[in-house]
């Protein structure tokens, strides 16, 4: 299993990228809303309030320009012109299975997608706290800390950490200047709730937890995850981790986007998708009879109805999106 996990993989993402870049790489996604979905609070959230102040950092891109957040013009057919801003994530173009989080992956994007749409449709998010899974790049709680009260980032491993942490830097200008955006370690195979893991000393390690974290993860409304379905070890540990943390404080919905992925099964010979089969033994759509094995209810949501709000992408057929709650 440890040469698997040392297999280089790429992103459909990241094709159009230069192969022989080394180091990180920057790419900048630009967001705008569709013209049907225009709206006056996709304005006031992204555009109007999101300029840098003098007081804000900012960050320099590897050829020392300047890296913030713009308001940029796309025509459309009508004569009408749509605000747009630009989100700069740094990310590897390649990596191995390990370390798939400094990669920025499909399903990231149509979850992305989502909470834009439900950013400027409703106040569901405002003032909430938030926890993402397996955040990878960042790129989803960035987005949710325009609006949401404290985004937990969380993530295992200190490359990827960094480079979501690096992220957040990038992009202080979007953030709203109220919120409190932490970047956390989860091992989804280590314990929990993180007795081990609290610091509240003055010289805490790195992403560690402290006793208000908890605290404020209990009191967490929404949870978010995408791409974290690839190994059947790791979705297992996964759903363990998340049943425990429903059943924590106030109830709470996750927001789950993933990507069927398929290979040739030797032992059935035929191309199955193994680890959405391993994800389906852990939730059970609303209609189907109960089981002992899922204490996870869930229900798809049609992604065809979300406006695409991020550029440059093909979502294709096989991402799915998921409203996730506690069975009981």
């Amino acid at each position: 299993m440890e040469d698997e996990e040392e297999f280089e993989v790429m992103s459909e993402v990241h094709l159009g990228c230069p192969p022989d870049s080394h180091g990180p790489h920057l790419s900048r996604f630009v967001i705008s809303p569709p013209l049907e979905a225009e709206s006056s609070r996709f304005h006031k959230l992204f555009i109007c309030e999101s300029s840098p102040s003098n007081d804000q950092s900012i960050a320099l891109d590897e050829d020392g320009d300047l890296v913030l957040p713009r308001r940029r013009m796309f025509a459309k057919q009508t004569g009408r012109f749509a605000h747009s801003f630009t989100l700069t994530i740094q990310h590897s173009i390649t990596s191995t299975l390990r370390d798939v989080g400094l990669q920025v992956w499909k399903a990231e994007l149509v979850l992305s997608d989502f909470v834009l749409h439900k950013m400027c449709t409703s106040s569901d998010f405002d003032g909430t706290v938030s926890l993402e899974i397996g955040c990878g790049t960042g790129l989803v709680g960035i987005l949710l800390a325009r609006v949401a009260k404290v985004v937990f980032l969380t993530d295992y491993g200190d490359e990827i950490l960094d480079n979501c942490a690096q992220n957040v830097k990038i992009n202080s200008p979007l953030l709203n200047p109220l919120a409190v955006v932490n970047v956390r370690e989860l091992d989804w195979m280590g314990q929990w709730p993180l007795q081990n893991s609290l610091s509240d000393c003055k010289d805490p390690k790195r992403y560690s937890w402290s006793s208000l974290d908890l605290e404020q993860v209990k009191s967490a409304t929404f949870v978010y995850a995408a791409d974290v379905i690839y190994k059947d070890d790791l979705t297992v540990a996964l759903f363990s981790k998340i049943e425990r943390l429903m059943s924590m404080g106030s109830k709470k919905v996750l927001y789950l986007a993933l990507e069927k992925r398929y290979n040739f099964s030797m032992d059935e010979m035929e191309v199955v998708a193994n680890g959405y089969a391993c994800f389906r033994r852990n939730v059970r759509e609303g209609q189907e009879e109960e089981t002992k094995e899922a204490k996870l209810v869930g229900k798809r949501i049609d992604i065809t109805e979300i406006p695409q709000y991020v550029k440059g992408y093909e979502r294709g057929q096989d991402v799915e999106l998921w409203e996730i709650r506690s069975a009981s």
